[in-house]
């Protein structure tokens, strides 16, 4: 594991997602719920390959692999006929499962003949996808339930050319978020409190900003897998939720989505115009975060080393990562 001393740099290796064919169990942003539309079908880079994202025309949603078990067609240049895919070349037609179920000329459905299906989930404005055959853990929510929330689901660009492991790695990095974000936090305190499960880490982070002499913050923060930031607390007297989850269209690259949240109980009027601007507030102070960070993370090889006491909480989230499950049971389908 990672060790804490004054000692000359020790490279404890992580391995990158892609190393010997891998990437980690863990949910991944593919696009936003609002690209595909009913009886539509794109397509996305993710992980090594290539996936397509279709919505039936009963409005259920599923991410497969592109590629026709025929001979290889990308299934995006086909159509959708009710919650059906129609290849174009030789109009062999697959199900939401990924099931082939019929093929134009007639001859009977080759049961071999399948799509990867990864376990598929639309939440928070955003569609997603695990990598595995089913999921080891289920999206987090917030304190109130989905339905009480007001939600909008962005983009946030360019690229960064990390891992996405690496981006939410800056979490329990307090070093970096004293010296880089300028909170002022007891760490001692914090740690005491913080809240592992065999997927996630969680704990309290309470402080001023601008070094101790700017706004007081009261926040929960959480990472979760390797792909998944959540934040949740109040701004003076109004509830807010924060969602940061990391897409991976190819190695070593993350595509940040930001997801902002507020009770509609908080609107009392209605007024879908004022919780626009609250949105668009949240999510600028977000982007703030992201500005400081995006020198360092486009330039960096991130390598764990010598490390000090301020670092234990980073030390073992870095050793959950090296030791997350990792796997890749879609290779042969989206490459």
């Amino acid at each position: 594991m990672t060790q804490v001393s004054n000692s000359p740099p020790v490279v404890n290796h992580i391995p990158a997602e892609g190393e010997n064919g891998l990437f980690s169990q863990s949910w991944f942003p593919i696009c936003t719920a609002a690209e595909v539309a009913p009886g539509q079908i794109i397509g996305r880079s993710f992980l090594d390959g290539r996936v397509v994202i279709l919505r039936g025309e009963s409005g259920e949603v599923q991410v497969l692999s592109p590629y026709c078990p025929h001979l290889g067609t990308d299934l995006v240049t086909g159509e959708v006929d009710g919650d059906i895919v129609r290849c174009a070349f030789h109009k062999w037609e697959f199900d939401l499962t990924g099931q082939c179920v019929r093929t134009a000329i007639g001859d009977p459905a080759p049961k071999a003949a399948r799509l990867f299906r990864f376990p598929t989930v639309e939440r928070f404005g955003l569609i997603w996808a695990f990598n595995g055959t089913e999921p080891t853990w289920e999206l987090p929510s917030f304190p109130f339930p989905d339905e009480e929330l007001s939600v909008r689901a962005r983009y946030d660009v360019p690229v960064m050319p990390v891992d996405p492991w690496v981006v939410c790695a800056n979490t329990p990095d307090w070093q970096h978020l004293r010296a880089v974000h300028r909170m002022d936090f007891d760490t001692d305190r914090i740690l005491t409190g913080v809240r592992w499960t065999e997927h996630s880490m969680e704990y309290d982070i309470v402080g001023r900003m601008e070094h101790g002499s700017g706004d007081e913050v009261n926040f929960v923060g959480s990472i979760y897998g390797t792909s998944l930031f959540r934040l949740y607390g109040t701004m003076g007297k109004q509830w807010f939720g924060v969602l940061s989850p990391f897409g991976m269209p190819r190695p070593g690259v993350t595509q940040n989505y930001f997801i902002t949240c507020f009770k509609k109980s908080d609107n009392p009027t209605g007024n879908d115009a004022d919780f626009d601007m609250a949105h668009l507030r949240l999510f600028e102070f977000g982007k703030h975060f992201t500005s400081d960070d995006r020198p360092i993370l486009h330039n960096i090889r991130y390598r764990p080393g010598t490390l000090t006491k301020s670092d234990r909480l980073l030390a073992r989230y870095l050793n959950m990562v090296r030791n997350y499950p990792r796997a890749h049971p879609s290779s042969d389908y989206i490459k």
